[in-house]
């Protein structure tokens, strides 16, 4: 089973678009415009709500209810790295 990094930090950068930084001390870029579409996801295409998330206990993913969050295993491989 393949162990990710945790995430230690994120921050909402533009709407649809959250920098990561993860305890490797790589930072990487998440776009979620294409996830928007669905139907899990289409609330966060209000900014406010967007922004508005937590990171999870020890660093498994983000949050924004009980019933929305997305894993730091998607935002380590989708995410591109920051230059």
């Amino acid at each position: 089973m393949t162990k990710y990094p945790k995430i230690i930090d994120a921050k909402a950068k533009s709407p649809y678009v959250i920098e990561v930084l993860f305890d490797n001390q790589i930072t990487k870029i998440y776009d979620f415009e294409p996830l928007l579409s669905d139907a899990n996801f289409r609330i966060l295409n209000e900014f406010n709500v967007f922004k508005n998330f937590s990171i999870s206990a020890g660093g498994y993913g983000l949050e924004w209810n009980e019933d929305l969050d997305i894993s730091e295993s998607e935002l380590w491989v989708n995410g591109k790295e920051r230059e």
